[in-house]
């Protein structure tokens, strides 16, 4: 048995061949149930365009050189946080050193192995995200690529997991008085590094649903 959007596509698909408009048909599936985004889904996979038998648009697909692309620019993402919080907690630490501290003398080691990861992790993002925000340009039906979607909602939960964690962490430690300079610092890292990520690519979402 064909299952619900098999079969919304196929009463779309038929309706459209018989001359009814979108908004009709949209009205006539909203009357029987179907949610607003689930007809929008089926109904844009068609264009607007005068023709005998409805005209699909083109769809995403996934190639090999796509996820290659993505998957390269979100990683080099990842490294480039990870290790801005890191130089940017190290530095913070040389600044406040802590007495009790007893690892101190790794910092000079820490802040080089950071920077150096930086200076190879930020480029590579930089470029491999101008190269691919120009290919979308070119192509828009690209971005709605399941690898890109993917691994947006992926960095989106990430951010939001390392927010809700360093908010709590902040409160815990204010409910108990033992706030210092050092930690409130570190705690401002961590929230604008995740949030300008979440704030970047939620923003690039919702940019994506309004194109679509």
């Amino acid at each position: 048995m064909a299952s619900g959007s098999q079969e919304l596509e196929r009463f779309v698909h038929e309706a459209l061949v018989r001359g009814e408009s979108k908004e009709s048909i949209a009205r006539a599936l909203s009357a029987a149930g179907w949610r607003d985004e689930q007809t929008r889904g089926v109904l844009d996979t068609y264009a607007d365009v005068p023709y005998v038998v409805p005209v699909p648009r083109p769809r995403a697909s996934v190639s090999a050189r796509e996820a290659f692309l993505y998957l390269v620019m979100f990683v080099a993402l990842y490294f480039t946080a990870w290790h801005l919080g890191s130089l940017l907690f190290d530095l913070i630490n040389r600044a406040w050193p802590d007495p009790a501290d007893t690892i101190a003398w790794r910092l000079d080691s820490s802040i080089r192995w950071s920077a150096a990861t930086l200076i190879i992790t930020f480029p590579v993002f930089a470029y491999v995200a101008h190269y691919v925000a120009r290919d979308v340009a070119r192509h828009p039906i690209k971005r709605l690529s399941p690898v890109r979607r993917w691994l947006t909602y992926l960095t989106l939960f990430v951010a939001a997991t390392v927010l809700i964690c360093d908010m709590t962490t902040l409160v815990f430690n204010l409910l108990g008085g033992e706030l210092s300079t050092r930690f409130v610092l570190k705690v401002l890292v961590v929230a604008v590094i995740a949030g300008s990520a979440f704030a970047w690519y939620l923003h690039d979402l919702r940019r994506e649903e309004v194109d679509a």
